[in-house]
């Protein structure tokens, strides 16, 4: 039986999408008249879904009829396209490439809504077999429940403990953990080694490929 098995996360791991979303998000800022602000700080505004995101690019005071007004100005804005900076980082193509070699079966698990999710996937990777791409949906918790990640799962027919879970921030080591599934936290995303080790990372990696190094020593 097959049980090489891989889960990645989306933004900041597979692809780097923080431009697009802080650009996105500071024109819905600006057109309520909101304070905007620097691309970098979106980096620890983004990983739990866009209820997250407008929470933390909001004032903690701000109102909850604000907050549906920013939330659904943003999925308008940002749903107009895929947006042309949003590319795989360098080295995910080599990566993909070299576990669909060795079999492995793969997945994408994402808060990021999940119709966006899928068309990210068709466009970026569709020359790959993804098996299972699941972004936030209304019936499942989003990460880090694990009951998405623990589902996909039993669709490969893998152990939880056999499969590998690839994500650049907290919520995603929190999510191999809850699952029982081996973190392997990324530093090429949006979060710093401390924060994916003390969050239960197995692993900590600096390029993509260094992941085959992991998954071939198993």
């Amino acid at each position: 039986m097959n049980n090489k098995a891989i889960i990645f996360d989306l933004d900041g791991t597979l692809i780097d999408s923080l431009e697009d979303i802080a650009v996105c998000m500071n024109q819905v800022l600006e057109e309520l008249e909101l304070p905007t602000h620097k691309i970098e700080d979106y980096k620890y505004f983004v990983g739990g879904g866009i209820s997250v995101l407008v929470d933390n690019a909001l004032d903690k005071n701000t109102s909850n009829e604000v907050k549906e007004k920013v939330t659904n100005k943003f999925k308008v804005i940002y749903d107009q396209k895929l947006h042309e900076k949003t590319l795989p980082y360098d080295g995910i193509y080599d990566l993909l490439d070299e576990l669909q070699k060795l079999d492995f079966k793969i997945g994408i698990l994402s808060n990021k809504p999940h119709e966006f999710t899928i068309e990210y996937a068709k466009n970026l990777f569709s020359k790959y077999e993804m098996k299972e791409v699941h972004g936030q949906k209304a019936h499942i918790e989003k990460k880090p429940n694990p009951t998405a990640a623990i589902q996909i799962a039993q669709s490969f027919d893998v152990p939880c403990e056999e499969i590998y879970f690839v994500g650049d921030t907290m919520v995603d080591m929190q999510t191999a953990v809850n699952a029982k599934m081996i973190g392997i936290g990324v530093l090429w995303g949006f979060r710093d080694e401390d924060e994916l080790m003390e969050n239960g990372a197995t692993f900590v990696v600096k390029h993509p490929l260094d992941i085959l190094e992991i998954v071939n020593k198993k």
